[in-house]
This record gives C-alpha cells, structure tokens and sequence, in this order.
C-alpha cells in the first residue's frame, strides 16, 4: 500500500522579552505566552534543552524571570504519525481549529492498535484535518481525548492541538465535561433513577472482559447514573450519566443491575429481539464541554443511528 504521510510543520523559534512587573516561574509565563501549548508540553521543551534565558541555556522549568528578561523558545517540528490517513465518510457535529466533535458510527473502531491499524477513525481525522493538526506532545496526530467501543455510537471530540487536548483531559477528570448515553436494556428497572457505584479492573478468568473488582484487588473507581427514559414492556431506554470513564463501563454496570444491554455480544443475554443489530444498543447522545479556547459552552447532540432507530420502532410496535 503507498503510505501518504502529513507533511511536517517546520520548526519554529520564538523571541520573547519579559514585560511583568514581578518576578514569575519561567514555564508558568511560557505557558501564558503560548497560547497553543500546553504547560506539560512546554515544561518539556524546557527540559529537552529547547529555552534560552538571557542567551544561556535554561533547563530549569522553576527559573524565575522578570521584566527585561530574554527569552529564546524553539517549538520543534511535529513528527508524522507513521499512520496512513484514509478518506473514511465522518458525521461532523461540530468542528474549528481546535477541536472536532463527530458522531461515529458502529464498527468504527477509535484508534489503531497491533493488527487493526488501518480503517480507524484516528486514519480518518488524520485525512480529514490534514495540516490543521499542530502536534500533540511533538507527533502530528489528533488527540484522543475519550474513547467509545467499536460498535457504541454517538459524539466523541478529538483534540487538534496540545493545548486543546491538555484543556479537554482536564474537563474530563474534573467532571466538568458531561457525557449522556442511551441505551436499551432487558428488563425493567423497579426504580426510575439510580446510581451505580462499583469499581471496575480486569475479568480474572476472560482478558478480553472487564467486571466488578474490588478497589483492593486492583479496581477503579467507576460511577455510572442512570434514569428511565422509557418502559417498553420487557425492555427499558435508559439514560446514562457517566462520572468516571472506565473501559465498557456502562455495558459491566447494565449487566450487574440485571439489565444487561439488548445486543451486548460480550456482557449480553444473547436473546434474539427480531432486528439486526450491530452491538450493544448503546448512544453517546450528548456531549458537553468548555470550549479549551473561547471558555464557551458547547453542546453536541449526536442522532440516533438507524438500528438503534429500528430497534425502538419494534420494541414500541409489541406493546
């Protein structure tokens, strides 16, 4: 296969003179200098021998500068991923110099991995934004901020800067960033609400699993909310609020409430609903966040895919 590459973006050098009235930490006045550099990114080009101070190497983030100071930053040029872009269709919610929200579909894996490094979605962000990727800790590359599962749909941002990605990881710890799922499950809950609070690591016999384990055998901490958006019979949509972001979270925490998610090819039942679905029936509705740049609110509401379309069709139809 011929290999296309994103060319790389050429070094750049900046000259700076320090104009603050009092004394600061070098990376700290760095970072509010540069505004498309993350403090992380940049305290490592000061480590890597990046940064003159007063024409003398400086390799000391904590240095302080003051008023008069000289400053010599080279941002060096962002490596190509050794990924080769491919034109794959993408459903755009929202998208701008900094961030792409998008609305994947199902069988759409999020990134390559040994044995499945072509047909992923970071090749098709890659053909898409091309050159608009600046660089994410030196390699010029989009910056997966949150992953779905290859057959959950719905919103999922990606990062083009450092700075953007460093912002978006950060809203994502803190909360600040909320994700809503749908999803139709067996069953139906005796609550309209509630809270699932049960650590999740490793399945111990099933590598390819993930279970509830506790926190002093290796768990994370996993919190999923979640509220009935509709009864269907022997079936229930429900909402989902996710706290934390553990690998198939809302799928483990489904099946341990007795509700495990109607396609779920791992944590499922197995019972055969009459449509063809893909996977689990589980959207990724809703995504908000702060814009990294503007500090503005965006909200992206990703539509339903046509199974999942189909599916509540059916399940409304038997009622």
């Amino acid at each position: 296969m011929y290999r296309v590459q994103v060319p790389p973006i050429a070094d750049q050098t900046l000259h700076l003179t320090v104009d603050t009235a009092r004394p600061e930490r070098l990376d700290r006045w760095l970072t509010a200098q540069v505004k498309d550099l993350s403090r992380n990114r940049i305290q490592k080009l000061i480590d890597w021998e990046y940064v003159t101070l007063n024409g003398a190497l400086c390799t000391d983030k904590k240095a302080t500068v003051q008023g008069g100071d000289r400053i010599q930053l080279t941002i060096p040029a962002a490596k190509p991923l050794e990924l080769a872009p491919e034109a794959i269709p993408l459903d755009i919610l929202y998208e701008d110099e900094h961030l792409i929200i998008l609305n994947k579909p199902a069988g759409l894996v999020v990134h390559p991995a040994p044995g499945n490094m072509s047909g992923t979605l970071v090749n098709a962000v890659l053909a898409h934004c091309g050159d608009q990727l600046l660089g994410i800790g030196g390699v010029q590359r989009p910056g997966i901020v949150h992953r779905l599962d290859k057959n959950t749909t719905g919103a999922i941002v990606i990062a083009k800067t450092d700075l953007a990605h460093s912002h978006l990881q950060a809203q994502m710890k803190a909360k600040t960033a909320r994700r809503e799922y749908l999803g139709v499950v067996y069953g139906a809950p005796k609550t309209d609400s509630g809270t699932m609070d049960a650590p999740l690591g490793r399945h111990p016999s099933d590598r390819k699993k993930n279970a509830i384990v506790s926190l002093d055998r290796g768990g994370r901490p996993a919190i999923t909310h979640w509220q009935v958006e509709e009864r269907l019979g022997h079936f229930s949509l429900l909402r989902y609020r996710l706290e934390t972001g553990r690998t198939h979270q809302i799928r483990v925490h489904s099946t341990a409430m007795g509700h495990p998610l109607v396609g779920d090819p791992t944590y499922g039942s197995g019972r055969d609903v009459g449509v063809n679905l893909p996977g689990q029936a589980l959207h990724a509705e809703r995504l908000e966040l702060i814009h990294p740049a503007s500090g503005e609110k965006i909200l992206a509401i990703a539509p339903l895919p046509p199974s999942l379309i189909k599916l509540l069709k059916v399940l409304r139809s038997r009622l």
